[in-house]
Parts: C-alpha cells; structure tokens; sequence
C-alpha cells in the first residue's frame, strides 16, 4: 500500500475549473494512471520554463537560485514523493543529499518540489495509496500534448509584460490606503517582489 510509484509530466494546462490557475498532469512511469494537480501561475511557469530549456527568463526565478545554492554547497535533490492527499491538497517531501552521502528531508509545497525536480533531474514519485486516490485514467489527445508549448507561449509573453510593466509601473498617484489594499491582494497571490514594492512607496508616502 505505501509502495512509490515513479511519475513523469505529462504536462501543463490552463485550468478549465480555477481562474489563474493551471492543470499539472503527472503521469505513472509503467501505467496509466494521471494525477492531475491544480498548481498556481508562477509555479506553472516555473516548471514550465525549467522543462522548455530554450527560454530563459530575464531574472533567475526562485527555484532557479536553489540550484545556484546547491551547486555553491555541493547539495543536490535526490528525489522528491507525494507522501499524502488531504482535503484536496498534496503534500510531498524533498529528499537533499550533500557530496558527503547525508540525507534531509524537507516538507514542501507540491508544486515547489516538482519545480526543483526538473532543474535537478531528479525522479518524482507518490506512494501508491495516493496515486489510488487521486489518479485517474484520461486518454491524452495530441492537442492536449501540446499544452507545454502553448503554455510556454503563454509564458513567453508574460514575462515580456512584466518587464514592461517594471518599466512603467508608478505608484505616485496612489493613495495610502490603495496601496495597502493592494499590497494585501500582492501577499495573497504571494507576489512578494509587488508586495515589497507597494511597502517602499507606504514607507515612502508616510515619511
């Protein structure tokens, strides 16, 4: 009942059922089970963009600098498993290895250890109990195939539109209480970069 199964993407899509959200598809290696995962925008992108080796976003991401710190400390992500299903959330664990053979395992978001996978090359299972309650059997079209390179498009003009709107983002007009609700909205969506921003200028405008 506990034994891991091997998964690979399958791929990406935009969720048809959550607004800015996309569809994760991970696949059983020797069957023919799906696990479809709900995952956030910037997660998508994230793994997205470590799939697709050809694009390269204009500031490393934070799964990005991960990997500068594992190369800089000699750590490397052995693997990563979904350990658990739980009021529709996925909880999974990633397993760091330094060059000395010493093991850690970290709890982390789904979607977080699945973007770190990819850059590290690094296998990705689930125990069999969850893989039996959350998987399903779905019959993939070819269009539906071509999700990552659709989804990659999407990303590709995306990150021209933030670096335009870094360029022509002003908050000199805004109120006190516009930018602090604004700022809330940015933690929700865990914009943290917005967030700081919105914060420099109530910072800014109460001095």
């Amino acid at each position: 009942m506990n034994n891991l199964i091997s998964l690979v993407i399958k791929g990406i899509s935009y969720s048809q059922t959550q607004t800015g959200a996309y569809a994760l598809i991970l696949e059983e290696e020797s069957g023919t089970r799906k696990l479809p995962i709900i995952i956030g925008s910037f997660e998508a992108q994230s793994i997205a963009l470590a799939l697709e080796k050809d694009i390269t976003p204009p500031r490393p991401l934070t799964h990005d600098l991960f990997v500068s710190l594992g190369e800089a400390y000699k750590i490397d992500v052995e693997s990563v498993y979904i350990y658990k299903l739980e009021d529709g959330v996925f909880y999974s664990n990633i397993v760091f290895v330094n060059n000395e053979g010493e093991r850690s395992e970290i709890d982390s978001r789904t979607s977080d250890a699945i973007a770190l996978a990819v850059r590290f090359n690094a296998p990705i299972f689930a125990y069999e109990h969850v893989v039996e309650k959350a998987g399903i059997h779905l019959d993939i079209t070819q269009e539906e195939e071509e999700n990552i390179q659709h989804t990659l498009d999407q990303i590709d003009d995306e990150i021209d539109l933030i670096e335009e709107e870094e360029l022509s983002s002003d908050f000199s007009h805004w109120s006190q209480d516009e930018l602090e609700e604004e700022m809330k909205k940015a933690v929700m969506n865990e914009d943290y970069e917005l967030a700081a921003r919105l914060r420099d200028e109530i910072e800014n405008l109460r001095n």
